[in-house]
């Protein structure tokens, strides 16, 4: 069986890390709103992936996530008059039941971003030591020219990053091209405390930091985004 390396942009003999088993991890949605179609394609596609596994005598190991802190839903709420709580509830009850009509089977493993917070600050943590990342004014964002292969996966060089790039008001970025891992709080957002002071995750470093928990560092199949 061969499949197509993102990475390498070539296909390749499909060769799990485990012989036997398969651990996917698919990037879930931010519960801001109710799904659209591209939310069921994505769905769809990787639970053939994941039946088609299956059916090849694979034990398949099937990890995706609900992304209930971000700026869209913290917007939502705003809008809406409630709490940032009551708008990932209702829109992941949307999501589940969507997926349920469409056919697609459960996760093993359905993680929700809000419950791994102390794994995302341990991960900052490291990544800060290492040189990946810097604090800056009650932020932390991760340092993208101190990875040399940076870009590698989306075909993109650094300096083209920065080129679409901007600093927004408020920001402490080094670089254009730095992300936040770590966004203080304002008045009335959700907060967690931390290190650097109380704030909340940015979404780069969710799933990093839940797909280590569930399955280890590495796995087979990543799915989201480009897919």
């Amino acid at each position: 069986m061969q499949v197509f390396n993102s990475l390498g942009r070539e296909l390749r003999i499909f060769e799990p890390r485990e012989p036997g088993a398969v651990s996917i991890y698919v990037c879930g949605p931010t519960v801001q709103s109710a799904p659209h179609v591209g939310h069921g394609r994505q769905a769809v596609a990787f639970d053939v992936i994941r039946r088609y596994l299956t059916w090849r005598g694979f034990d398949v190991t099937f990890v995706t996530n609900i992304t209930d802190v971000e700026d869209k839903i913290i917007n939502a709420a705003a809008d809406e008059g409630i709490s940032t709580e009551e708008v990932a509830a209702r829109a992941t009850s949307q999501f589940l039941d969507a997926y349920e009509r469409l056919g697609v089977l459960p996760a093993d493993h359905l993680l929700y971003a809000t419950a791994h917070i102390p794994e995302m600050l341990e991960m900052i943590g490291r990544l800060i030591e290492r040189g990946h990342a810097y604090p800056a004014g009650g932020d932390v964002y991760f340092a993208v020219r101190s990875f040399e292969g940076y870009g590698k996966l989306s075909g993109r060089n650094v300096d083209e990053l920065v080129a679409g790039a901007r600093i927004d008001p408020g920001e402490h970025k080094r670089d254009p091209a730095d992300f936040a891992l770590w966004k203080s709080s304002k008045e009335g957002e959700p907060a967690w405390d931390s290190p650097w002071g109380p704030g909340r995750p940015g979404w780069h470093i969710e799933c990093s930091a839940m797909s280590e928990k569930q399955l280890g560092f590495g796995f087979d199949i990543h799915g989201g985004g480009l897919d």
